[in-house]
């Protein structure tokens, strides 16, 4: 006897065919757009010198291979980014403790934090520069600045919004604040932190583009700005869409571990 009932059976298969119209769509509409853009190029509907083409952007990014240059580029850039996240993560879940831990802190500087993160992050870059310098430091704290005090706010939220029978029956078996944050709140917050990880990873990679615009000699966005002022429009493009897909590939790393954290916890 078959596990499923035929009703099953038939809604299986038809998510299954649901899934491949979606992913066959948007494979068609991807070189639909890369044919068009080639085309448009090839006929003169565009200027291939502004606008370049995808046959150019591969062209431009093999050389670049053969050289070995594109390395230095992306793995600078892939560097920063994973720094600053890390510590974007870390500082975040430290601080929305802090603040869980003491109520009247969280008070003090909730209209800090909240002016903080509303502020343009990109205001700030020059002033890192000036105090901190030039260099990667500079870099990786800019990427840092984007995230951070967004996550911050989340994660208290998520924290404070715990079902408070839960911490209540902690401390109804003589538990202690500790007790209830490891074994209740953090727990619980678990899919908010993934949640907030997903978020800041392409947050980071912004601040970090923002800040090689200004700071740097590698990387990506060194790269943007070096070939928007030589009007080198194959590298640039070339370097926005390899920042396309590395935000994928982080992507799909943070959606790997929200599986596996899913799964065992």
């Amino acid at each position: 006897m078959s596990e499923f009932s035929k009703e099953q059976l038939n809604y299986i298969k038809g998510q299954k065919k649901h899934q491949r119209i979606v992913n066959i769509s948007r494979i068609l509409i991807l070189f639909s757009f890369l044919f068009l853009w080639e085309f448009s190029a090839n006929v003169g509907w565009i200027d291939s010198f502004i606008f370049s083409s995808p046959s150019k952007i591969a062209l431009c990014f093999w050389e670049m291979v053969i050289d070995r240059s594109i390395f230095l580029h992306v793995g600078v850039t892939l560097y920063e980014t994973i720094i600053s996240f890390i510590l974007v993560i870390l500082i975040s879940v430290l601080a929305a403790v802090c603040l869980w831990f003491s109520k009247k802190l969280s008070e003090i500087l909730d209209p800090y934090i909240v002016v903080l993160n509303s502020l343009p992050k990109s205001a700030l870059a020059p002033l890192l520069i000036v105090w901190l310098g030039a260099n990667q430091t500079t870099i990786i704290v800019a990427g840092m600045s984007v995230a951070i005090f967004g996550s911050i706010l989340n994660l208290y939220t998520s924290f404070i919004t715990v079902d408070p029978g839960k911490i209540k029956l902690i401390y109804t078996l003589q538990g202690n604040r500790l007790q209830a944050l490891t074994k209740v709140v953090l727990p619980h917050s678990l899919p908010a932190i993934i949640s907030n990880m997903k978020v800041n990873i392409g947050l980071c990679l912004v601040g970090v583009i923002i800040g090689e615009f200004l700071a740097a000699r590698n990387g990506l966005g060194y790269l943007i700005i070096y070939s928007s002022q030589v009007f080198k429009m194959d590298w640039l493009l070339m370097s926005i869409v390899l920042l396309c897909f590395m935000a994928m590939l982080l992507y799909a790393l943070i959606n790997l571990l929200e599986k596996y954290c899913l799964k065992h916890y």
